[in-house]
């Protein structure tokens, strides 16, 4: 009987640990993506600005995504993508899922390679890296905490909906005081929602799910997480961006 109990014991042991490691690396494949997506977004940005800016003038192609109507369709493509993935990846291939996370993440490259003309480019950096800390910390602790995060994720997504509606109506009253309790509150939503997001990724891991579904996971991980980070990002760039 003892040793029946021992071998139940050594079982769970030995499938705790190959749960344990198949964790670490479902989860190490979602910060690589949204690493490598967050890499496609700074070379896309990079060089659409470097195409659009000649001698402190537009280019015509600076013209063209900055200024002609063509602009609309820089901001929204993004959007209209993002979308489209996240209701059509599971009828998608895990190739191409992911080619189109590398295409929404150039798309955003080349919409956000607009805060070089109104930011300096040393004030985008020192934000990028304060982001990635603060990003770092928080997504460390949604994956470490015993805490269920369910109820500040929730309040958090009820709160970034207000963020919206908020941001909508401020584009009439055009209030700098309605914008920086807007910028306020970014910050804080997304920083909740990056531990809360973290925390939802790490539960959707199951141990016996096939490669297919493992990597869709993954990327649909990888993905919200670098809404988080950019989102957080543009927030925090507003309070400390140097503007041109």
């Amino acid at each position: 009987m003892s040793d029946f109990r021992n071998y139940q014991a050594r079982s769970g042991a030995r499938s705790a640990e190959v749960i344990d490691q198949g964790l670490r690396a479902y989860m190490l494949k979602v910060y690589n993506l949204m690493a490598l997506g967050l890499a496609i977004t700074g070379i896309a940005a990079f060089l659409a600005f470097q195409f659009a800016i000649d001698n402190g003038q537009l280019t015509a192609f600076g013209q063209a995504i900055y200024v002609s109507p063509l602009k609309w369709v820089v901001i929204f493509a993004p959007v209209a993508l993002v979308f489209f993935l996240s209701f059509r990846i599971n009828s998608m291939s895990v190739s191409a899922a992911q080619t189109t996370f590398w295409a929404y993440a150039a798309l955003v490259g080349l919409s956000l390679s607009s805060l070089a003309l109104i930011y300096t480019g040393q004030s985008i950096v020192q934000t990028f890296f304060v982001t990635a800390a603060s990003f770092g910390a928080l997504s460390l602790y949604g994956y470490t905490t015993k805490r269920d995060l369910s109820a500040i994720g929730s309040f958090m997504i009820m709160g970034l909906f207000g963020v919206i509606i908020a941001s909508l109506v401020n584009i009439f009253l055009q209030s700098s005081a309605v914008a920086f309790a807007i910028s306020i509150l970014g910050v804080v939503i997304f920083a909740g929602l990056t531990a809360y997001d973290t925390q939802k990724i790490k539960e959707m891991y199951y141990e016996r799910d096939g490669y297919e579904v493992a990597s869709r996971k993954a990327i649909m991980g990888a993905l919200t997480l670098y809404l988080d980070f950019i989102n957080l990002f543009m927030f925090l760039l507003r309070f400390l961006g140097d503007r041109r």
